[in-house]
């Protein structure tokens, strides 16, 4: 039986998370079919049929789909879940709001987080801020799953799958989109970033991470992340937020200054690439999984790197 894996998107672009969502998807089912739901998104629907394992897209657009909330999400997942073994979604925000929804319409348990397919019933899962692996497996008929994306790699473009347009369903009605704020940066999104700094408690200040993490972000082209006490000290905003109770990145390059490595931190960084740490402190739990680490002040450190960069016509 195929699977469907639900993308994510904006309406408008496809976001990374649905190319490794497919890339896990693949070791359930030989045939993928994804649904692209929201409001004037047929280009979205086009960049899905080009990827690699996609056998076929289903469009459904309308108004109740242009903020994917979870109740009209949910009531159209469930009236194509039919034929499927498995609805699959990324572990974001999205993923997260409208398919427990799913799984308590369908009667079924929420497989959540996935960071290995081991077989089409057996999965694995980080547990204990990621310090222990667990493996589970499912006797449900069908398995709603969310997938860490971090864990899985991206799944290249070259399919030319058809796409289908089907039916919206009835809309519950019992949830109204009423407004959003969006934080605007001409840098990477965090999740997506192929280069990541961030800072820690010890950045001190706001403006710090302004005068000295910012600027070689900038000479990088990274995205700007931080530590939750960076966060819970006011120096960085949530959205920048890296770990358990954060975001989960995997970039090909991890900086990490002035942050200790605390289990939570490490929880939602340690599958990248490369990791380069920055602190003063050579004790710092942070330096055990470093691949590269400085016992420097940051304060000195950072500019000098900075002034590197610029040597190099970064």
């Amino acid at each position: 039986m195929p699977t469907l894996l639900v993308a994510e998107h904006d309406n408008k672009v496809l976001k990374d998370a649905t190319h490794k969502a497919v890339t896990a998807a693949q070791g359930l089912a030989s045939e993928i079919h994804v649904l692209v739901a929201g409001q004037n998104c047929r280009p979205v629907a086009d960049a899905a049929a080009k990827l690699d394992g996609v056998a076929k897209v289903l469009l459904a657009d309308g108004a109740p789909y242009e903020h994917q909330l979870a109740e009209p999400m949910a009531a159209l997942i469930v009236s194509l879940a039919g034929p499927y073994e498995a609805i699959v979604a990324p572990a974001t925000t999205a993923g997260k709001n409208y398919l427990p929804r799913v799984a308590a319409l369908l009667d079924v348990m929420q497989i959540s987080d996935i960071s290995k397919v081991v077989g089409s019933d057996t999965f694995e899962r980080l547990i204990y801020a990621g310090n222990a692996v667990q493996t589970v497996r499912s006797r449900d008929a069908k398995k709603v799953i969310t997938v860490r994306t971090a864990a899985f790699q991206a799944a290249g473009e070259g399919g030319a799958a058809p796409v289908e347009t089907v039916s919206a369903a009835s809309d519950p009605g019992i949830s109204a989109f009423v407004g959003e704020e969006l934080s605007k940066s001409d840098r990477p999104e965090l999740t997506s970033a192929k280069v990541i700094i961030s800072g820690g408690r010890a950045m001190q200040s706001r403006e710090n991470f302004t005068k000295y993490i910012e600027p070689v972000a900038d000479k990088l082209g990274a995205a700007v992340g931080a530590s939750r006490a960076a966060v819970d000290a006011g120096y960085a905003p949530n959205d920048w937020q890296v770990g358990q109770t954060g975001k989960v990145v995997a970039p090909e390059l991890y900086i990490a200054v002035g942050i200790s490595g605390a289990i939570q931190h490490l929880a939602g960084m340690k599958d990248s690439k490369v990791i380069v740490a920055i602190n003063k402190d050579e004790e710092a739990p942070i330096f055990q999984v470093a691949d590269y680490g400085l016992v420097a002040d940051l304060y000195q450190a950072l500019p000098e790197l900075e002034q590197e960069l610029g040597k190099l016509g970064r």
